[in-house]
């Protein structure tokens, strides 16, 4: 399996028992979506290592406290410290409506209300304190932060998002 097929789960923050079992950070808003799980993927040695669970709970509501196949002992655990946990792309809910992953809008075409179409969503930059699109049109780069308010329609048909935005926003890159 490669990153490219999975969607970053969470990261092992630290261990949890003698016995082998660790505690993950999820990146989700609902971690209990996640607490039967029969298997993982561990970013271990630039290569994603598929483990199976043992077992698994909430820990304190936000993190996932788990048991790994053969991981037995502090020191097992101890290695895998740090390591990051993946999941198959199959694996993520379906949303529906307006509400999409960042992953799934790029390729389409981000079009604007009053300016038209405005090119094709190339990235979505969430290392910021506000997600931008990054869109592409005839070779410029148009920013455009994602907003709810700007997100008028999602078209997964059509592989269209109907943005609104503010007066002039898109004519500062052009």
């Amino acid at each position: 399996m490669k990153k490219e097929e999975c969607f970053y789960l969470g990261k092992i923050v630290r261990k949890y028992s003698f016995k082998g079992e660790l505690l993950a950070k999820l990146d989700t808003d609902e971690p209990e979506m996640y607490t039967n799980l029969e298997s993982v993927f561990v970013d271990f040695n630039p290569n994603l290592v598929p483990f199976f669970i043992e077992s698994s709970q909430l820990h304190k509501s936000t993190l996932l406290r788990f048991k790994l196949e053969d991981v037995d002992t502090e020191q097992d655990a101890d290695d895998l410290i740090g390591a990051e946990l993946y999941l198959p792309l199959d694996m993520l809910p379906k949303l529906d409506g307006d509400k999409f992953y960042f992953h799934e809008i790029i390729g389409y075409t981000a079009i604007d209300e009053n300016f038209g179409e405005i090119g094709t969503i190339k990235n979505i930059n969430d290392t910021t304190s506000q997600a931008i699109f990054e869109i592409e049109r005839d070779g410029k780069e148009v920013l455009i932060p994602m907003i709810d308010d700007f997100i008028k329609k999602l078209d997964r048909d059509k592989k269209t998002i109907l943005l609104q935005v503010p007066d002039g926003l898109i004519d500062l890159y052009l």
